[in-house]
């Protein structure tokens, strides 16, 4: 039997003590779990960006801390956003954000 991989206390913060690793410029990533599927969160400095791209299959984010925006609105802590197969967007993050992201396969950028 394999063990559960557990983050601890995930929407009160226990993502501040995770270690990070570059993403695209400005956004960091720790991988809860890497490859196809995918679970990383996301932390973005204020300012940053992640440019056009292609949702290959759904994506979903849960919005952990902060806001971010994309063409469609702006997203806060605790909102839950599911990017559909063959949806195309950018994000960026005024104040900064964290959020947690799950995805099936990988993005395709544009």
């Amino acid at each position: 039997m394999l063990d559960p991989a557990i983050t601890r206390n995930l929407v009160g913060g226990g993502w501040k003590d995770l270690p990070y690793e570059p993403f695209k410029p400005g956004i960091t990533a720790h991988w809860l779990l890497k490859g196809t599927p995918g679970i990383a969160i996301l932390w973005y400095e204020p300012g940053a960006c992640a440019p056009l791209h292609l949702h290959v299959d759904v994506e979903t984010i849960l919005v952990l801390e902060g806001s971010q925006s994309d063409e469609f609105g702006t997203y806060e802590k605790g909102d839950y956003v599911i990017n559909p197969k063959g949806s195309q967007h950018s994000v960026h993050s005024e104040e900064g954000c964290v959020v947690l992201l799950t995805y099936t396969k990988p993005v395709r950028f544009l």
